[in-house]
């Protein structure tokens, strides 16, 4: 009762609902863009990437990421990991380089400079992670008896798409940001996990009945499994929003 109170209370607030809504507009936007396949992409091509993308633990965390938009072939499908990529790397830049030091304690115009090189360096990595991630659809459907050929305009026209398709997830994130709640680049992330983590839940399932593949454990391992991404989390939830109330006393001002 009082988490429904909770929810009435949100709803009565004009300026929080008004966020709400907005958030979830934007959200919505992003989960349809994830269904939106590449020009050029045949339908049934994507059970060959997808059947890849299952046996390989690195693509099933960039497909997780990207909220099922990588084994997709869709135009989100590299996400919103290269900015991610990119702030990690000019924040490196900025423990190693005086001029990025300088930038970081000018304040405010010095993190918008700081900003503007992120966008310029995702770009790069765009068209570097596009090119890389067409190349390796084409040989997973060619390899699966499909036919996918590619040559160098379709590739780079197609690049062009993936690396606008995550500069608007970007756009998307920025806008939540200002608009929404939270902060809309983990907001971006988080949807992209939770819509992930039913068919994960699914698959880790049938996998563990007895007969399948790694049933090793059986359904006594996937309870086991579950108790642990739950203590996990709370741990989490703990370790970030746990506070210490330390008593302060002050010397007597006369």
């Amino acid at each position: 009762m009082r988490f429904v109170q909770t929810l009435k209370n949100i709803w009565t607030i004009e300026e929080l609902r008004k966020r709400l809504i907005v958030t979830f507009l934007l959200v919505l936007v992003y989960r349809l863009g994830c269904y939106v396949v590449l020009p050029g992409i045949h339908p049934d091509d994507l059970d060959a990437l997808a059947n890849f993308t299952a046996g390989s633990g690195l693509m099933q965390l960039l497909d997780m990421f990207s909220g099922g938009a990588f084994s997709q072939a869709s135009i989100f499908a590299l996400g919103i990991m290269p900015y991610i990529t990119a702030s990690i790397v000019i924040q490196l830049l900025g423990m190693v380089l005086p001029s990025f030091q300088k930038m970081q304690r000018e304040g405010e115009s010095g993190r918008q400079k700081l900003n503007q090189y992120t966008r310029y360096l995702t770009v790069f990595i765009l068209l570097l992670q596009g090119s890389a991630y067409l190349i390796n659809l084409q040989i997973q459907v060619n390899s699966a008896g499909g036919h996918a050929a590619m040559g160098f305009w379709t590739v780079a026209y197609l690049t062009i798409i993936l690396a606008a398709g995550s500069m608007f997830i970007m756009w998307l994130g920025e806008r939540i940001t200002d608009r929404g709640i939270g902060n809309g680049i983990s907001f971006i992330i988080l949807v992209g996990i939770i819509a992930r983590l039913p068919q994960a839940l699914y698959y880790e399932f049938v996998s563990r009945l007895p007969g399948s593949t790694g049933s090793e454990g059986g359904l006594v391992m996937f309870i086991v499994e579950l108790i642990l991404l739950f203590a996990v989390t709370v741990g989490a939830v703990l370790l970030v929003q746990g506070t210490r109330k330390v008593p302060v006393q002050y010397a007597k001002r006369i």
